[in-house]
């Protein structure tokens, strides 16, 4: 999966960069290094305007050390690995999310398990976002041939909207009444269907959503009367509203 990791190194000096860069090549093949800084201000400079994956950070350098290096960048959103000859650095480096640290001189062992916990959290990190993406991407595909998802206990549900007759807001669940009288419950609040319905659906009522389509009679008394002799509350403040969509 690292076949994309992209690192960055920095260490002023350039023994310990060359040898730190030997190890990754050797002991991570697939690992590219897209730079190696010995100049803090030159690393700063690279890091704002390239994405990567791991930066490989020195802690104790001339004129600007690791920590100070990290807050003068616009975002830190890839693993930190500090080098550093110092343990005493540690609880620092830790209170600047690092993910890691190894001490020098290296350890390849050590090196491998700060460098295999780093690719860990990069992993998940890319599945979650993948599947944030993937569900964003099927709700639009969805929403576009009408249909709505329904996340349910024995899995999700998709469902064609001009087969729903009535969503009802219950205790933070939803029911969903089907024009063929079965009911199917939601995990999912009535405010979170109301932004995947399309035109055809009104709120008549804080716990209530009818199909427009579906709707046959109205009762002065405060009730809609949707197909199968189906009744639906409206509440007085959504009276004139639904009454206008028909004048």
């Amino acid at each position: 999966m690292h076949n994309n990791i992209r690192a960055i190194l920095v260490d002023d000096e350039i023994s310990n960069l060359k040898s730190l860069q030997r190890k990754i090549e050797t002991l991570f093949p697939n690992i590219h290094i897209s730079g190696v800084y010995q100049k803090p201000e030159e690393a700063i400079q690279a890091l704002n305007d390239h994405e990567l994956n791991i930066l490989f950070l020195d802690i104790e350098m001339p004129r600007i050390n690791g920590f100070e290096l990290l807050s003068r960048l616009k975002e830190v959103n890839f693993q930190v690995i500090f080098v550093t000859a110092y343990n005493e650095y540690a609880l620092e480096a830790f209170k600047k999310n690092a993910v890691d640290y190894v001490l020098k001189p290296i350890d390849n062992e050590d090196l491998v398990k700060a460098v295999k916990k780093a690719l860990d959290i990069i992993k998940l990190k890319n599945e979650s976002e993948n599947n944030l993406k993937l569900v964003r991407l099927l709700e639009e595909s969805i929403s576009k041939n009408n249909k709505i998802i329904v996340p349910t206990q024995k899995g999700v549900s998709f469902i064609p909207q001009d087969e729903v007759l009535h969503l009802e807001g219950y205790e933070g669940y939803t029911k969903i009444h089907l024009i063929n009288s079965t009911t199917i419950t939601s995990s999912y609040n009535l405010g979170k269907f109301e932004k995947l319905l399309n035109t055809t659906f009104f709120k008549c009522h804080k716990s209530h959503i009818i199909n427009l389509e579906k709707v046959r009679h109205f009762e002065n008394e405060g009730y809609i009367v949707l197909d199968n002799n189906y009744r639906v509350p409206i509440s007085k403040t959504n009276k004139k509203a639904f009454l206008s969509l028909f004048s």
